[in-house]
């Protein structure tokens, strides 16, 4: 099947092949052109049933008088190779021990971490350089300088290599490592030579000639190599080139160039590129001493500790899938009595609580009901009841405890009279069914006027982790999203899990431990998500929407990389942009936690790509990506041009998607009815598929008359109606706005150049 998504901003072609999409990831990456076949990777197009001629063809750039003269060199050449040169580029290796924590293993396999001042944070060997954020109530804020190892995968070149150009067909056992390295079923190959110089127009102006949309030469993807390898037909209109760079009268002006054969069915071009899959395992595979590598802890011993800038460097660093910061609430005079069971009672006693029901079992294992082979899948039931009552299971738990604890001990004082029969009983113990546990999640604590004290003491912390700041992406949403861009509040008893995942969109999180009691944590760096969805697959579960619990074992001999550590009351865990993990608790304890987006290029990248593939697993992004670009184009000012030209490149599509698709339904007959938004108004969903859908809603006749609005994406609407006789089309956004933000998001000075 065809990948058609509109909002593909890793994957999406543009109408200028000149224009390299900026989501870009894999360790290998093959340069591939489109074919001239209708074929993807998996066989035949299906062409949109509104779609006429060839839609699916892309507008190409009209190559220049240097351009020119290479095709015909390439054209003339052809013909004499019998070889290509595939570029490949290898994915850098991370030495996740390199961190500027001491370590000593102890025999369980938790690292106790030796203290660190906070002033070793200024090595710039392990922190990146700074990322200035300003943070004031008006959400306008100035983005200094990215890390310079915010993405390893997108990388600049230190020259520019000549390059010869050639098409050749992709040999049937090739095939790619990456949701980007291929874009058709032909190789577009590269042979350095001394005589040709590939320059593409979409070149940024910031980098000069060394770098192609923050591409390195391995992932050049020139519009004139695409001219060679294609023949446009009559009915392509050779248009003009448009990239992040053009104006919103340019890229309007080559949308209306399209006329009604340039519409796709929902989307605004159709895509040949394939769709986004799961990394493969890094190479080379980490030696077996590298596995259980110590995890970062910073210990702070007062408030300017906490707010010391480099904190916040070493917390986003790609390098550091999670940190540990100790002691936070004795540091800030946090007042974690707040978040307390008996606290929250006096509160809210009648308050909802999601409900687990759990097999108590030991943090490293997860057994089957029987207790005789070690599984992946973990029992999860869910149910629902108050704060009041929880709490008296909590604390009747508790008790149950206090009185094992005594038979224990009492147990103990006979173990010498009869050792071979208490042998035995242990045996059967181990073998018995395990004791259930309830754990109580998802607490909803956004209600400032419920939760008022609470909420109002975490405004204590330091910018990067507050719930609410101008430097996190997930302030600029504009409605609560639960449990995200609002605080949420665990109850646990021990054994209490929250099973192995990553976070909603692959944004960072947040989490203090209340305590009284511990937790203990199990992390995956982001770069080895693909193996544990392999692994998950192996066991028949869903890495998105499964419950499991990973077997270390495997792990192990797959060479996957766990951090294990203990969680204190009062600690904060910092889990990087994509990190795995998986939680247990070792007491009776309160978590409270929320997520956070850094104004990164990591950080985009990776929800873009989780986006894309919520879509074709057809799991539901609770952040509206679209919608988040638009409101961060209004919104703030970004001077790190990889961010800048990720969220350029998205607001580029949409605006030609917007434009083509009501010009097509004004040529058609449809009428568009304005609809407007108001302020805090949820991004709309499809109702069938749940993909986003910005601006052009399809809502059914019945439920536009009765004011309920139940909305549809373009493609389930005319699955349903051919000819949208059954659907209003209203409009959200005027094009005039749209327009007004596209022009006026540019790329802001850096702080040290203004200076």
């Amino acid at each position: 099947k065809v990948y058609t998504q509109c909002f593909t901003a890793q994957k999406l072609q543009s109408f200028g092949k000149d224009q390299q999409p900026p989501f870009q990831t894999g360790s290998t990456r093959y340069l591939q052109a489109a074919s001239t076949n209708d074929q993807n990777q998996n066989g035949n197009h299906t062409l949109p049933q509104n779609s006429k001629g060839d839609a699916q063809n892309h507008f190409l750039r009209i190559p220049t008088s240097e351009e020119q003269k290479i095709i015909n060199f390439t054209k003339e050449s052809k013909d004499s190779r019998s070889k290509s040169l595939t570029s490949k580029t290898s994915r850098k290796d991370r030495d996740t021990s390199n961190i500027c924590v001491n370590a000593k293993k102890h025999s369980n396999h938790i690292y106790q971490i030796s203290s660190v001042p906070i002033s070793s944070l200024n090595n710039k060997e392990s922190v990146s350089p700074d990322l200035i954020i300003v943070d004031n109530p008006q959400l306008s804020v100035l983005v200094g300088e990215t890390i310079d190892n915010v993405d390893h995968d997108i990388g600049t070149c230190d020259k520019v290599n000549n390059v010869h150009l050639a098409i050749h067909k992709k040999p049937d056992n090739l095939s790619a490592s990456s949701p980007s390295s291929a874009i058709s079923t032909e190789t577009l190959s590269l042979k350095l030579t001394e005589q040709t110089h590939i320059v593409t127009s979409f070149i940024s102006p910031h980098s000069g000639l060394h770098t192609i949309n923050g591409e390195g030469h391995e992932n050049l993807e020139s519009s004139a190599s695409v001219n060679v390898g294609l023949r446009p037909r009559s009915q392509i209109i050779p248009s003009m080139s448009v990239s992040i760079y053009s104006s919103s009268t340019e890229v309007l002006k080559a949308c209306r160039s399209l006329g009604k054969n340039g519409l796709s069915n929902g989307h605004i071009l159709l895509d040949i590129c394939p769709p986004p899959r799961p990394p493969t395992s890094p190479y080379p595979p980490l030696p077996k001493e590298k596995l259980n590598p110590p995890t970062p802890s910073i210990y702070l011993e007062n408030k300017r500790d906490a707010f010391f800038p480099p904190l916040h460097q070493f917390c986003i660093n790609p390098k550091n899938p999670v940190t540990v910061i100790r002691g936070l609430a004795g540091a800030l005079k946090l007042d974690l009595g707040l978040f307390s069971t008996k606290t929250l009672v006096e509160a809210n006693n009648e308050h909802i609580v999601e409900v687990r029901t759990q097999l108590l079992q030991p943090a490293d294992e997860n057994w089957d009901p029987s207790g005789t082979k070690k599984i992946w899948r973990y029992e999860n039931k869910s149910s629902h009841t108050t704060i009041a009552k929880y709490a008296q299971y909590h604390a009747c738990s508790f008790q149950e405890s206090l009185r094992e604890e005594n038979e224990r001990r009492t147990q103990v004082k006979d173990y010498s009279d009869n050792e071979s029969t208490c042998s035995d009983n242990s045996g059967r113990r181990q073998k018995a069914p395990f004791k259930t546990i309830k754990c109580g999640i998802n607490i909803d604590l956004s209600d400032n006027k419920k939760w008022k004290l609470q909420l109002h003491e975490l405004t204590k912390l330091p910018a990067f982790v507050r719930v609410v700041s101008a430097g996190n992406l997930l302030s600029h949403v504009g409605y609560t999203i639960l449990g995200m861009n609002s605080v949420q509040l665990c109850m646990k008893v021990p054994g209490s899990r929250i099973p192995g995942h990553q976070e909603n969109n692959n944004f960072c999180s947040v989490n203090i431990n209340i305590g009284p009691g511990d937790c203990e944590w199990f992390v995956v760096p982001e770069d080895y998500w693909g193996v544990l969805n392999d692994f998950c697959e192996k066991n028949n579960l869903n890495f998105l929407m499964s419950s499991w619990w990973p077997n270390l074992e495997d792990l192990y001999e797959a060479n996957v990389p766990v951090y294990r550590f203990i969680q204190r009351p009062g600690d904060l865990v910092w889990i990087n942009a994509g990190t795995v993990h998986w939680v247990q608790a070792i007491g009776w304890c309160n978590n409270i936690t929320w997520n956070v987006g850094p104004l990164t290029a990591f950080q985009y990248k990776l929800a873009v790509e989780r986006y894309e593939w919520n879509k074709l697993q057809s799991v539901k992004s609770v952040v509206p990506m679209v919608h988040l670009s638009w409101n961060m184009a209004r919104n703030i000012k970004v001077s790190d041009p990889k961010l800048f030209e990720m969220i350029k490149y998205c607001l580029l599509k949409i605006l030609k998607h917007c434009q083509t698709l009501r010009e097509a339904l004004v040529a058609a007959g449809k009428e568009v009815l304005w609809h407007g938004r108001i302020n805090d108004e949820p991004a709309p969903y499809c109702s069938i598929c749940e993909v986003e859908v910005f601006n052009l809603l399809f809502v059914t006749n019945e439920s536009n008359s009765q004011k309920t609005y139940i909305v549809h994406c373009q493609n389930c609407a005319r699955k349903t109606s051919g000819n949208l006789e059954n659907f209003v089309v209203l409009e959200q956004y005027k094009m005039e706005d749209l327009i007004q933000v596209y022009d006026q998001f540019t790329l802001a000075p850096s702080l040290s150049s203004a200076s």
